[in-house]
Parts: structure tokens; sequence; C-alpha cells
């Protein structure tokens, strides 16, 4: 690939997962499934930006909070661990553009409804359903709880590799998973299932070892195991992979890494 080649490249991902104005072109749909196999690079960019957010929010906030302390009794300590946490996770919703967040928000409107066209209507619908809004906090508020228990050394790696996990997984579902239809979005489904789809789990196994060691290995496990159970949920769901399923799997995958990486570090 020429250098002009992998700059368009990256521009076209990023421009898919992100709200950077980087003057997408109009095949950048396209170029993004050709290329789904390096769907973790750009994860791992996206998580060092989460990863610089949460440390510039952390070290404002200890000043902040030390001001403060200095009129009126804080919890500083727990408001250092807490403000970051929360802060970092809606600087990745916001990031994002929240795509994947409606995806998860979809599968919940979804899940429980009585057959496949109610469930894909209530899929594509604007509103939010209890079921919607309790599954999105919960998955969320896992992450947040991830990154709360956290320390400040081994957040900068897990960031990073939670997001390249949550990549890992989409590339993962659309592998094993089988389109709700034709159209643009069964186009990732096809070029996900080529061999070469084999780089992107070498690609984020060595940045999970890496930045994590041995825990690395760990994390890319529950990666492909949570990618491949998603699946079986967008088929019981959906009859199959949709934008939903995959945005949702996202979501999923972040936040299980974040709580999966602070509970091995506890230990």
């Amino acid at each position: 690939m020429s250098p002009v080649k992998a700059i368009k490249t990256f521009r076209d991902l990023l421009s898919f997962f992100t709200i950077i104005p980087l003057g997408k072109t109009e095949d950048f749909v396209l170029t993004t499934a050709e290329y789904i196999y390096l769907f973790p690079v750009v994860g791992a960019f996206i998580g060092l930006l989460g990863a610089a957010y949460y440390y510039a929010s952390r070290f404002l906030l200890s000043y902040l909070l030390g001001f403060v302390s200095l009129f009126v009794w804080t919890p500083s300590g727990f408001l250092l661990m807490l403000l970051p946490a929360v802060m970092t996770l809606a600087f990745l919703l916001v990031l994002s553009g929240l795509q994947h967040f409606d995806g998860l928000v979809d599968l919940g409107n979804a899940v429980g409804l009585g057959n496949l066209e109610e469930r894909r209507a209530a899929a594509h619908k604007w509103t939010v359903s209890y079921k919607g809004a309790v599954l999105a906090i919960i998955v969320e508020f896992v992450g947040i709880v991830g990154l709360f228990f956290l320390d400040v050394g081994s957040a900068f790696g897990a960031i990073i590799v939670a997001e390249v996990a949550a990549k890992l997984a989409m590339v993962t579902i659309a592998v094993v998973g089988k389109p709700t239809h034709k159209g643009l979005g069964s186009i990732f489904l096809e070029n996900a299932k080529r061999t070469r789809s084999l780089v992107a789990y070498v690609l984020a196994g060595l940045v999970a070892v890496l930045l994590l060691g041995l825990t690395g290995i760990g994390v890319i496990l529950v990666s492909v195991t949570l990618g491949v159970l998603m699946g079986q949920v967008g088929k019981s769901v959906f009859g199959g992979v949709s934008g939903d399923v995959m945005g949702a799997t996202n979501e999923v995958v972040r936040s299980a890494v974040l709580i999966f990486v602070a509970g091995v570090l506890l230990l």
C-alpha cells in the first residue's frame, strides 16, 4: 500500500468511527468495509485519544478539587477516581458520534418483542424504550466501574486495549455472523470472511500483549468470545448481524474489557 493510499484508508476508517472532521470521501464506507481487518488499528488510535483525555481530566481535576478543598470539605479522593472515569466514557461516546451507543439502545428496544418484523421495526424507531435505556445504562455503568477501579499507572494501557478489543469484536461478529439483509452493511460481513481478517487478530494481540502483558491474552479471549456471543444475540433478535448489533458489540466489549482488566489487577 502506497503512503498516499495508507493515509486515505486511515482517514476513511477514522471518519467512519468518529466525528473528527477529516474531509471524508464519498466511498469512505466502502473503504472501511474493504479494510475491516484494520479496525484494531483505528481502535488503538481512538483509545490513545481516550487515554490522553483521561489523564488530562485527572490532572485538571486534581488541581480543581484541591482548590475547592481549601474552602469546603470534599471527598476529593473518591471524586478523582469517579469523575475522570465518567468523563472519559462520555468522551469516547461523543467521539464516536453516539453511533455505537445508539446501536446498543436499539438492541435493547428490540429485545423481547413478539416477532422478527416488530424487532426490526423497533430498532429503526426514533424512540427509546425502558429496555433500551436500562441496557445502555448497565453496559456503560460497567465501563465506568472498570475505569474507576483502575489505578493511574494501568489506565493508559487498559483504555487503549479496551478500544482495540471492541473493534476486534466487531471484526469477529462480522466473521461469524450473517447479514440481516443484502445491502451496504452486508459488504462488511463479506469482506470480514476473507483470510486477511486474521491480520486483525494478530494486530490486536500484539497491542494487547505489548500494553498489558499476559492480561492482554485474556483480553483477546474476552473480545473474541463476546464477539461470537453477540453474533448469536443478533441472530436471535434480528435474524442476523446488523449495524446496530455491531455497534452494541463495541460498547459491550469495551465495558467488559475495562472491568476485566480492573478485576485482574485487583487480584
